[in-house]
């Protein structure tokens, strides 16, 4: 019961990948059909951002009145509705309407389910968990490229809709088995972790320091996510199916780099595995810098999905060694919120840049990225061991 349980729940993490790489790569066809700057993507991301954001801030209390099972299976089929909104779109206006309950059901299913896996499962399965998440990415521009060959991204959206339809069944349909194997996985009772206030947080420079690392690697994630294929089409002269299906790949390198790093969390360290994925994305984003034909960039797009994908899983992993178990449940929620407001400003930065310098700055401003990144990454390693070496 409790495998297929962790089954269900990863499928639902396909789920709540499906949307998030499908407005990104259909934008390109989206604005020249409506005959809008490019830059006006903002408005939607921005509109997904926020209702991400404001479902995470109230999901606990949700959580603890309705479950997590029923969260799960509300916000997954709220967000397949949205999904065939979209699809029917008549302009900018509707874009943004359906983008409010698609960014509510973001929010929730997301923190719901890293709480609950979290606490019943092994840091192994939360590295599997993300790499789902992955899949569900990588699927939706595939469909959406196949749907833009044939000429309408309204069926793309469509054909992603109906898959979200299924996995929003599968959650309902297995209501009464999170019944049978509650608290199954449930640790030995500890006492409750402290409540820091946001203040005394923000005064800590560690735990500025390891925002810092959110920051970037969400940042770059889903700036490269949502304009990687307009910088294929609009600075390498791809054709717009060929570019989503390149998409496809960057978010096919993500999966994997997560997956990898699941297979090998037993092995590896977290910190470990953290270095090697942004080495990769640094040499992946010089790549992209450099005058390469359209083909060879989509290449580079996809070793930064490869190279990124470890980041956010493991440093969620290291929280409880970096800052305390006591700490841990506070300090992970200001790095969520680090991370949301990165998803929120970070590629809205870029689509004002793309407009009024253009989208050849892409690769420059995921380096900036990269930078915040791992400067991060370094200076909160260095208080981790001095706070260690001054305790012995």
């Amino acid at each position: 019961m409790t495998t297929l349980l962790l089954v269900v729940i990863y499928i639902a993490f396909i789920g709540l990948g499906l949307p998030d790489s499908l407005f990104g790569t259909a934008w390109p066809a989206i604005y020249m059909e409506f005959g809008l700057p490019v830059s006006w993507a903002n408005f939607v991301t921005v509109i997904l951002a926020c209702g991400t954001t404001i479902s995470s801030l109230f999901a606990a209390s949700l959580i603890n009145r309705f479950g997590t099972a029923a969260i799960t299976a509300v916000s997954t089929t709220m967000a397949a509705l949205a999904l065939l909104g979209f699809s029917c779109a008549g302009g900018m206006l509707w874009l943004c309407l359906f983008a409010i309950p698609l960014g509510l059901a973001a929010g929730a299913i997301d923190t719901a389910l890293n709480h609950y896996v979290a606490v019943h499962y092994r840091a192994t399965h939360m590295n599997f968990l993300h790499c789902f998440y992955g899949v569900g990415v990588s699927l939706s521009p595939f469909l959406m490229s196949l749907a833009l060959a044939g000429g309408s991204w309204r069926s793309g959206y469509r054909a992603v809709f109906w898959f979200q339809l299924a996995i929003a069944a599968i959650t309902v349909l297995s209501l009464p088995l999170w019944k049978k194997v509650k608290h199954a996985n449930v640790k030995e009772e500890e006492e409750p972790p402290k409540t820091i206030g946001l203040w005394t947080l923000l005064q800590n420079v560690k735990v500025r320091r390891a925002c810092m690392v959110f920051i970037g690697s969400c940042g770059l994630e889903c700036t490269a996510g949502i304009w990687g294929s307009t910088f294929l089409v609009s600075a390498r002269g791809m054709a717009v199916d060929a570019a989503a299906l390149m998409v496809t790949f960057y978010y096919i390198g993500m999966a994997l780099g997560r997956f990898l790093s699941g297979v090998l969390a037993a092995r590896v360290s977290s910190s470990q595995l953290i270095r090697v994925g942004q080495g990769v994305t640094v040499l992946a984003v010089l790549w992209l810098i450099l005058p390469l034909p359209a083909m060879l960039s989509g290449i580079g797009l996809f070793l930064v999905g490869l190279g990124n994908g470890p980041v956010f899983p493991n440093m969620l992993h290291l929280t409880p060694q970096y800052f305390g178990k006591e700490a841990s449940q506070s300090v992970m929620g200001i790095q969520m919120s680090a991370s949301y407001v990165s998803i929120l400003a970070m590629p809205a930065l870029f689509g004002v840049l793309a407009q009024h310098v253009g989208a050849m700055v892409f690769p420059y401003y995921l380096l900036i990225l990269c930078g915040v990144m791992v400067l991060g990454n370094v200076l909160v390693r260095r208080s981790h061991v001095a706070a260690e070496t001054k305790q012995l």
